[in-house]
């Protein structure tokens, strides 16, 4: 007895284009939001601090005395690590459709990312309310644009053949 199956070709998702696609998103969103919080704040290392503060607590925060290079390791080492899981979700769901849907579904996704983390985890992490607005809103935007962006970029065509 023959069963009639068929084979179609699912693309695949590159890991080390998503990686990549998050380190410089996430570099370029830390740089971006130090120069902000410098310009407008006068203080660049705040972007480091509030990283900081979800793993250490709110202790690091300003106007706290004495914060050393720990507080600013830590919080650059869960941005970046948040950075990179965030560009891998975008990757997940977007590289089916190339660099436009990768910059602009990368662009959606990080105003979402940008609701989601100064409206909902506001709630558990008050220091974030304050820093609602456009000026986040936007860089959220930016780094999703540039982690859609580049993981297209980036990205190596491979595809598996499944069975239906």
């Amino acid at each position: 007895m023959q069963t009639n199956r068929t084979t179609i070709l699912r693309q695949m998702m590159d890991w080390r284009a998503a990686i990549i696609a998050g380190i410089v998103a996430g570099v370029v969103f830390m740089l971006l939001n130090m120069w902000l919080a410098s310009y407008y704040l006068g203080n660049a290392n705040l972007p480091l601090q509030l990283s900081a503060a979800v793993v250490l607590g709110p202790s690091v925060l300003p106007p706290a005395a004495g914060v050393g290079r720990s507080v600013y390791a830590a919080g650059f080492i869960l941005h970046m690590l948040l950075a990179i899981a965030f560009a891998c979700l975008i990757a997940f769901c977007l590289h089916r459709w190339g660099i436009l849907v990768g910059i602009v579904g990368g662009a959606v996704f990080g105003l979402a990312l940008y609701v989601i983390n100064y409206y909902s985890l506001a709630d558990a992490l008050s220091w974030l309310a304050p820093l609602r607005g456009w000026i986040m809103a936007l860089s959220h935007v930016i780094f999703g644009a540039i982690a859609g962006g580049v993981y297209e970029a980036l990205e190596r065509d491979r595809f598996e053949h499944v069975h239906v």
